[in-house]
């Protein structure tokens, strides 16, 4: 019996190890900035996402979308555990909060989804380099497939 009774600690273990960590997504960590051309004698929109360290079993980041000296927009982001999924928490500034689980981990990707969720359904980030990484929204809209690319490269804190 103490054997069979190791033997179902030694899975459920093996079982938890199996459920993605804070820890694969720690190269989020910093500030992120990605900017959009003007238009016809406008300013260019720089976008920033910082992200926090992770305490624990979470991790935050700060968005901003900015023109000039003017937030256009910003939302706060929390990525958790949650047993078998990371936990997308978008809070975007004068919108309902929406909470996306993911579908893919790795050392290099993090995709999220919520397929109840209008647009977008899906959230992801790809590090492509030490210093530059991919982040993208995409989903059904009205109808159509379309995707969203936010190339960043990685600035140094201010």
């Amino acid at each position: 019996m103490v054997v069979f009774g190791a033997l179902v600690a030694s899975a459920a273990i093996a079982a938890d190890d199996e459920h993605p960590k804070i820890s694969q997504v720690s190269w989020l960590t910093g500030r992120w900035l990605t900017t959009r051309p003007a238009k016809k004698g406008i300013t260019p929109v720089k976008i920033t996402e910082e992200w926090h360290p992770a305490l624990d079993t979470t991790m935050m980041s700060v968005g901003t979308t900015m023109r000039g000296d003017s937030i256009l927009d910003s939302e706060l982001v929390v990525i958790r555990e949650d047993g078998k999924h990371l936990m997308y928490e978008a809070h975007p500034r004068g919108q309902a909060s929406a909470v996306f689980h993911s579908i893919e981990v790795s050392d290099s990707v993090v995709v999220f989804e919520n397929r109840a969720h209008d647009f977008p359904q899906r959230v992801g980030y790809k590090r492509c380099g030490p210093d530059s990484l991919l982040a993208w929204i995409e989903g059904m809209q009205k109808g159509q497939q379309r995707r969203i690319q936010f190339p960043y490269h990685r600035v140094k804190q201010p």
